[in-house]
């Protein structure tokens, strides 16, 4: 990971809800579109970063495909289910 960067890790995304995750994606995009211009016009400083922005988007999208396929949770979710246990 890059120094300074506010990479996602893979617990930080588990415990968004699914419109976080839209809006942390949407976000990374925007972020990778405009370092890809910085590097077409030279004004980029940092090539690493880019590595790590689709790195980030790399892991929103697999948490978003696990979700959808039921291999991950909502955040919600595992919170019921645990209140559960403690009651029944």
């Amino acid at each position: 990971m890059a120094v300074g960067s506010n990479d996602l890790t893979p617990e930080q995304l588990r415990g968004l809800e699914a419109s976080a995750l839209a809006d942390a994606l949407a976000g990374a995009k925007k972020e990778l579109f405009n370092l890809r211009f910085q590097s077409a016009t030279g004004q980029l400083e940092s090539h690493g970063r880019l590595r790590a922005v689709r790195k980030d988007i790399a892991r929103i999208y697999t948490e978003m495909n696990e979700r959808k396929l039921g291999i991950g949770r909502e955040p919600e979710a595992e919170a019921e289910e645990t209140t559960k246990e403690k009651v029944g």
